[in-house]
């Protein structure tokens, strides 16, 4: 391991300034990183160059057109632009949140002997199948990827043995497993008064409130939120959806619960860490559809808020979750059921139980594991 401190540039697509999961990943890390005597960089995407420092270090936008149908993604494809910037940077550790079009970087980062990582966020299998491919062959394109990525890199960094999983089928050896973390001090259970009138701005007290908290595009599939909305109107349950986030499916979801008479609340991105909270806290049930991100951080910061939440049964988080929530078949009524079943313990009890299993979670031990990865000391002192 190292014993000096490292410039860590990091390199990542698909985040935007209202993106979720990766954006606050990325920053939490950065921001450790610095904590612990290192130098983070973060080189994303954007309309235009700029450089500023923020809490997590320098952050560098670069110039990238932006996907079509994504909802705003923008993507670094200027390699060019990108290895001229990576060489300014000189960095000591490369760390890329990208497996697919930024996978040349690990051999631009071998040839000058730089130890680098790829940081799996979402399962590449799943993901294929999510954008059509059958089963079989996203399987085996899949497959090819993932051989791919882990001999392009020094280290594949996982955040769930569930991520783990498609590298080790392989045989792939040059694993380590680094969670993800939640922000406990910013993210925690409002008091019961405060949780009423948060509440009652969405929800009457006979109606059970739901929140779905995502970016609304196919891979996350929030369209299983309404399903599960509307199956429990179906069995006779009141309830109530608000979906905090925005992306390419909200006219659409949007459509469909205005013609279904679904009560729905879309209030679009939250802005702030407090509006989160409070919307998480106030719920009584938080909703994870997602089948292929590898950690689930907005089901991880429900908890943190002490808010039960359902799950994919299919995705990582059944790994993460414990008894502080419920594992659904991806349908409507599969998460209907568990709704069920998880407002059916006492309220203090479930209240309490995602309290105690998010604060398994915290940020410094997910750093540590992070410079663990990289052979960084958790503690360099000043650079």
């Amino acid at each position: 391991m190292t014993t000096g401190p490292l410039r860590i540039v990091r390199v990542a697509n698909f985040v935007t300034p209202v993106s979720g999961g990766l954006r606050t990943a990325l920053r939490h890390l950065g921001a450790g990183y610095r904590a612990a005597g290192h130098t983070p960089v973060l080189v994303v995407p954007g309309e235009r160059r700029t450089a500023e420092e923020d809490e997590q270090g320098l952050v560098v936008t670069l110039p990238g057109p932006v996907l079509p149908g994504s909802g705003g993604y923008r993507l670094l494809t200027d390699r060019r632009a990108v290895a001229a910037e990576l060489e300014r940077l000189a960095p000591d550790r490369l760390e890329v949140s990208d497996r697919t079009t930024l996978r040349w970087t690990g051999a631009w980062a071998r040839r000058r002997g730089v130890r680098s990582a790829m940081v799996s966020h979402e399962s590449a299998a799943g993901l294929l199948r999510t954008w059509g491919l059958p089963g079989p062959v996203a399987g085996a394109a899949a497959d090819r990827l993932n051989g791919r990525t882990a001999r392009s890199y020094d280290t594949v960094i996982c955040t769930t043995d569930w991520a783990a999983a498609e590298f080790r089928r392989l045989g792939v050896r040059n694993l380590a497993r680094a969670p993800l973390g939640v922000d406990l001090t910013t993210l925690r259970p409002l008091p019961a008064a405060a949780r009423a009138e948060e509440r009652a701005r969405y929800a009457a007290p006979e109606e059970a409130l739901l929140v779905l908290c995502s970016r609304l595009s196919t891979e996350k599939r929030p369209e299983h939120a309404l399903d599960a909305l509307a199956a429990l109107h179906a069995a006779g349950r009141p309830a109530v959806l608000a979906v905090a986030g925005t992306g390419p499916l909200r006219a659409r979801l949007a459509a469909r619960a205005a013609r279904q008479g679904l009560p729905v609340h879309f209030l679009g991105h939250l802005a702030g860490r407090a509006a989160v909270a409070r919307l998480l806290g106030c719920a009584d049930a938080v909703l994870a559809p997602g089948p292929v991100e590898t950690f689930g951080l907005a089901a991880m910061e429900a908890l943190a808020c002490g808010t039960p939440v359902v799950v994919n049964r299919g995705s990582a988080l059944p790994e993460l979750i414990g008894t502080a929530g419920l594992p659904a078949e991806p349908t409507g009524a599969g998460y209907a059921e568990a709704v069920r079943e998880l407002l059916a313990r006492p309220e203090p009890d479930r209240r309490a139980a995602a309290r105690a299993q998010a604060e398994r979670y915290g940020w410094p031990a997910a750093v540590a594991a992070f410079l663990t990865a990289h052979g960084a000391p958790p503690a360099a002192g000043p650079r």
